[in-house]
């Protein structure tokens, strides 16, 4: 999944707000942060690179990169939810070197091996139709991280990312993730590092996707369920019906498994995590306004009266004005 880049933090900065809004007292680990720089990139090496959808004819391609970056200042220094940055060989139309661009970290804070040594993203080839010239469009860095090999070297940055991290104290809360597409690599993470920590904790994921091949990491989600009694696994398909003839999007997902979420959206342990499709947060946010009455409602978003009366009414344009996440809500749509 591609991110967008953030400032670094001011120097001695705690972690920890205490706003006195919902959630404000949540403390978050200091991270280290543009340890490589995008003007002098560091070297990684691949050392795996599969498709990791759920079926080989998936309406998408999308792999599983690990990437060996144990001599660069990477190595023990990111987290799960922070991002890295790749930089793709050659010029753009213009004739300057490419750009750096970010992707999640798909893996838990210790890495892929338990020593932080090989840290992996998810990524989706980027094929598409130039609207005017009907041309083929091909996405310079996710294409290119998608063809390399076993042993290829390329170059990264990072870690970049401050916001989207599990709390200093995770044991003191229960989580819902909710993605959509490769929105899913910064929670293969989190969930893989809560369950290995055996953590005490309720973690329930929501994963969507169009078909139910275009699942990612949908075996090794299932695997996780059946070997750790809090963790839930739910997926949401959109575009194919199921037993009962239904499609779902995530949304559609959450008030399908009422019963099963209300005790958990009622706790005030409860933190919220949405990454993926820009615009999915809305349709959450409506839900959640339908499902929870106002006084649990107002731990996740904080709504004017005027909106709370026409829920449907609402627009992405309102998030952040009318439509307020609160701290216990993480939102990184893109």
């Amino acid at each position: 999944m591609t991110t967008q880049p953030d400032t670094p933090p001011a120097a001695g900065r705690p972690r920890s707000k205490r706003d006195g809004s919902p959630g404000s007292d949540i403390a978050f680990p200091q991270v280290q942060m543009h340890l490589v720089r995008p003007t002098e990139p560091a070297v990684g090496v691949v050392t795996r690179n599969e498709l990791c959808t759920s079926g080989r004819k998936a309406a998408g391609f999308v792999r599983h990169v690990e990437i060996d970056v144990s001599k660069t200042a990477l190595a023990g220094s990111f987290r799960a939810g922070q991002a890295f940055g790749v930089i793709p060989p050659g010029e753009d139309a213009r004739g300057r070197p490419h750009s750096v661009r970010l992707y999640s970290i798909a893996s838990p804070s210790l890495g892929e091996d338990g020593e932080g040594r090989i840290l992996s993203t998810t990524v989706k080839r980027t094929i598409d139709e130039h609207w005017d010239t009907h041309r083929l469009f091909l996405g310079v860095a996710s294409n290119y991280l998608c063809d390399l090999h076993e042993g290829d070297e390329v170059r990264v940055t990072g870690p970049n990312g401050k916001r989207f991290l599990l709390p200093e104290k995770p044991e003191e809360h229960d989580y819902l993730f909710i993605a959509t597409g490769t929105g899913i690599a910064p929670f293969r993470g989190m969930v893989a590092e809560l369950l290995h920590a055996k953590c005490p904790s309720r973690v329930t994921l929501v994963m969507g996707s169009p078909y139910e091949s275009d699942l990612l990491y949908h075996a090794d989600f299932l695997k996780r369920q059946e070997e750790h009694e809090q963790f839930s696994y739910l997926t949401a398909i959109s575009r194919e019906r199921d037993a009962t003839g239904r499609t779902m999007y995530v949304q559609d997902r959450l008030e399908a498994e009422r019963e099963r979420l209300l005790p958990l959206l009622a706790s005030e342990r409860t933190l919220i995590y949405i990454c993926g499709i820009a615009g999915m947060e809305l349709g959450v946010f409506q839900t959640l306004a339908r499902m929870l009455p106002e006084h649990e409602l107002a731990q996740y978003l904080q709504v004017d009266d005027e909106a709370m009366a026409d829920i449907r009414a609402w627009s992405r344009r309102m998030i952040h004005r009318e439509v307020k996440p609160t701290r216990r809500v993480f939102l990184e749509v893109y």
